[in-house]
């Protein structure tokens, strides 16, 4: 009698691989960058690949805001980066919505060229992008 009283208290406790799995989710601000082709706004498979991943992340939070911000490079005209970071910038805040992100106000905005030379006149590697930031909340 004894020796099933006390397996049975075993299995109320709770191991460490139950906490993991079962831990709340995280609902902290997260950032992320969307890398996209020369001169497209079309948004490759890695980057869908990393929307899906922040969309995923973001369900079960409240989202508060999506700040969404497209960046070109320096090749070509300013007017013509601008409209490409324009386009790249509406490209992933589409992608987030069709990921099942939770809807919140999104802040688009694209910064073109915008600081892609650096104060000695080279191009700043990596511009061909769009940063994003989820802020979420637990509640």
């Amino acid at each position: 009698m004894i020796l099933a009283l006390g397996l049975g208290g075993c299995a109320a406790m709770k191991t460490g691989r139950d906490r993991i799995v079962k831990a709340p989710p995280r609902c902290a601000d997260q950032t992320v960058q969307v890398y996209f082709d020369p001169e497209s706004a079309e948004i490759t498979n890695e980057g869908r690949a990393v929307i899906n991943a922040a969309a995923h992340e973001g369900r079960p939070c409240k989202v508060v805001g999506v700040d969404v911000l497209g960046l070109s490079d320096s090749a070509g005209g300013a007017d013509a980066n601008l409209e490409l970071s324009k386009r790249r910038a509406q490209s992933v805040t589409a992608a987030l919505s069709a990921a099942g992100l939770p809807a919140g106000e999104f802040k688009v905005q694209a910064a073109g060229q915008a600081g892609s030379l650096t104060a000695g006149g080279q191009a700043r590697p990596l511009r061909r992008r769009v940063d994003v930031v989820l802020h979420l909340s637990a509640s």
